[in-house]
């Protein structure tokens, strides 16, 4: 090991951290990138993915650390959870990832130091936010970026600059709990996603990048890995929709105290009349429409989307429960028949749908009426409320 302590040694030993290195195929940059990091601490593990060059040999100048090889290649996100486990065998709580393919600056080790040393919980993953913009960058690196920070937000409701990169600081027992089903570029969505449906905070912290294409090679495979990112995000926001924002809204909603926090929430002065309305349209819309079995998955994953207020549309959304189911079909039915040009049938009662519901109804009739009976009713009672909120807010 080196004779000189490394600058921020006493500060990864503080932390218990340390630093994984994953490389395949990058013996341009590595020895660099290697030799950088030791500049901070010696808490280093290198994972070589099966590199076809000459890794191997660069990689014996640093035998004195913990290496894991692969004998053929399997993916950076093999390579990242053969890395977890090892850091865990070590003693580390947390462990920063960094590339081998030099765009990343191994002085930035402290601001994730830095960041980590103001936190009080070590539920924590940071990404290092890169700036995106200039003529060096990628354009399709820019592209790629945001499009997948746009399904990290719908996939958790968290925004950030930067979903991408692999300069990251990961809680190592959490990464080492849950269940991955990648082992390739698109891991690293997964891991973040799963954290975050596991309440551990994530965040962007500034690092810098450099992308040098005379040194750079990067290994993503445009059409394969957007193939199979595409249908990873596909999983993950059906796993949103159907599981994690039902679950976490249950969770929050059988607390007494965040009851009384989500009635205090339909009159809070502190959103405005407007953001309360559309919160409640939102809910009679769903709740009236032909979505049975549903509208709560429904509401709950649209209020997250457009950032509205959950509890009014959910309140707002059990417009349909079962007194009212009959009413609603009666509607709904008659609505549509008289949208598609048929005179009104009130053979077909309130009576005779609540003892025989769904045998005799036109269901493309029904279908039809109860969206346009949804619209008009969110839009009556929108305007209602409208007012009452605003009234309320003067208050």
């Amino acid at each position: 090991m080196s004779e000189v302590t490394p600058k921020l040694q006493t500060q990864f030993d503080d932390l218990s951290c340390g630093v994984i290195i994953p490389t395949y195929n990058n013996h341009k940059t590595l020895k660099r990138v290697v030799s950088g990091v030791l500049n901070y601490t010696n808490n280093l593990i290198i994972v070589n993915d099966g590199s076809t060059d000459n890794t191997p040999e660069i990689l014996k100048e640093f035998s004195a650390y913990p290496q894991i090889h692969f004998r053929e290649n399997k993916g950076k996100g093999e390579a990242l959870k053969a890395g977890f486990k090892k850091a865990e065998d070590l003693g580390y709580d947390f462990v920063i990832t960094i590339d081998s393919d030099g765009q990343h600056y191994p002085s930035d080790l402290n601001v994730f130091l830095e960041a980590l040393k103001k936190e009080t919980t070590k539920h924590l993953l940071l990404i290092g936010s890169r700036t995106m913009t200039g003529p060096n960058i990628p354009k399709k690196s820019s592209f790629g970026n945001k499009f997948s920070n746009f399904w990290f937000w719908i996939e958790t409701g968290i925004q950030l600059e930067d979903t991408q990169s692999g300069y990251r600081l990961y809680p190592v027992k959490e990464m080492n709990d849950i269940r991955f089903f990648t082992n390739r570029f698109e891991f690293e969505i997964e891991a973040i996603v799963k954290a975050a449906w596991r309440k551990v905070e994530v965040k962007n912290v500034p690092v810098k990048v450099l992308y040098d294409p005379e040194e750079r090679v990067s290994h993503f495979r445009p059409f394969k890995d957007f193939f199979r990112i595409s249908v990873l995000n596909t999983f993950l926001v059906a796993t949103a929709l159907v599981y994690i924002f039902p679950r976490n809204w249950l969770a929050n909603f059988k607390d007494a105290k965040n009851r009384k926090n989500w009635f205090r929430k339909l009159i809070s002065v502190k959103e405005s009349p407007l953001k309360k309305t559309l919160s409640l349209m939102l809910g009679i819309f769903v709740g009236i429409s032909p979505f049975w079995g549903f509208q709560t998955l429904l509401v709950l994953f649209l209020a997250q989307v457009f950032r509205l207020n959950k509890a009014i549309s959910f309140l707002a959304s059990n417009i349909s429960l079962p007194p009212l189911i009959p009413f609603i079909v009666f509607f709904s039915y008659h609505f549509g028949g008289l949208l598609m040009g048929k005179s009104l049938d009130f053979s077909v009662s309130i009576e005779s749908i609540s003892e025989n519901i769904g045998s005799f109804l036109n269901i493309r009739q029904y279908i039809f009426g109860a969206f346009v009976f949804a619209t008009a009713a969110s839009l009556f009672l929108g305007i209602i409320f409208y007012f009452i909120f605003s009234i309320t807010n003067k208050k």
